[in-house]
């Protein structure tokens, strides 16, 4: 079987658009950063760095995944 390099375009600002999608949807949910920090299991500074640094840190799909839970949004809404 040969195979050969498929091209496919990756977004590269990806982590910043989740970043944005966090921020966006937390605050449609009245939630802050101290307290969706605290119903994930993370620092106060971890949910500030990931919103304000849009995209400059990332977080672990675990992470995203408890973040989707607590703001009542598909995960697949953080990727838009």
């Amino acid at each position: 079987m040969t195979t050969y390099k498929r091209e496919f375009n990756f977004d590269k600002d990806i982590r910043k658009k989740i970043s944005l999608n966090i921020k966006k949807y937390r605050l449609l949910n009245g939630i802050t950063q101290e307290q969706l920090a605290l119903d994930i299991g993370k620092s106060y500074d971890f949910t500030r760095r990931l919103e304000f640094k849009k995209g400059q840190i990332g977080c672990s799909i675990d992470t995203l995944y408890k973040i989707s839970v607590v703001l009542n949004t598909r995960i697949d809404k953080f990727f838009e």
